[in-house]
């Protein structure tokens, strides 16, 4: 077995990028406060390919020095846009027919390994803020819930990993 090399990957440019098929899904980060984190999922956005990130409430936006430290450049492939209130993203969204799922430990939350996504209908995935997670206002307001199964002492991941698995999760499901 060899690594590959870069030249070997056939990466996109941006231009190619932009034109391409997307993952139906929209990411909205409610209030998360780690720049490190906003530019993480920026990457794992950019890696499967989805439409977009809506930035909300205190989520920083770029251009800046430490989202770009983990996005490394993606930022510039994957649109974004910045709502004050994670309310009215939302309300947006759903005025475009995006269904409106929040990622959370919540009552009748649905597991994620038996969760399906509807191949044609769109998602607005949102996941919430570092210690508070999605916000009470917003739970009120979503179609559903789902939640990443969990078996160890913290019942917690970090907003990058759980990004990272849900976004699997779908694209294993609607692209392969």
């Amino acid at each position: 077995m060899k690594k590959l090399k870069l030249d070997d990957l056939n990466r996109v440019s941006i231009e190619a990028f932009k034109e391409q098929d997307k993952l139906p899904v929209v990411v909205v980060l409610d209030n998360v406060r780690s720049m490190h984190n906003v530019g993480s999922v920026f990457r794992t956005g950019d890696g499967f390919s989805i439409e977009k990130i809506v930035l909300c409430g205190i989520t920083a936006q770029p251009p800046h020095r430490e989202i770009e430290k983990t996005a490394l450049g993606a930022t510039q492939s994957i649109d974004w846009i910045h709502f004050g209130d994670t309310l009215d993203a939302v309300k947006s969204l759903r005025d475009l027919g995006y269904k409106i799922i929040a990622v959370e430990q919540a009552s009748n939350s649905i597991m994620l390994n038996t969760f399906q996504p509807v191949n044609m209908e769109k998602y607005a995935l949102i996941f919430g803020n570092e210690v508070e997670g999605v916000s009470d206002k917003v739970m009120e307001v979503i179609d559903q819930c789902i939640e990443i199964p969990q078996f160890g002492t913290k019942h917690s991941f970090n907003i990058v990993i759980s990004a990272g698995i849900v976004l699997w999760d779908f694209f294993a499901k609607l692209k392969l």
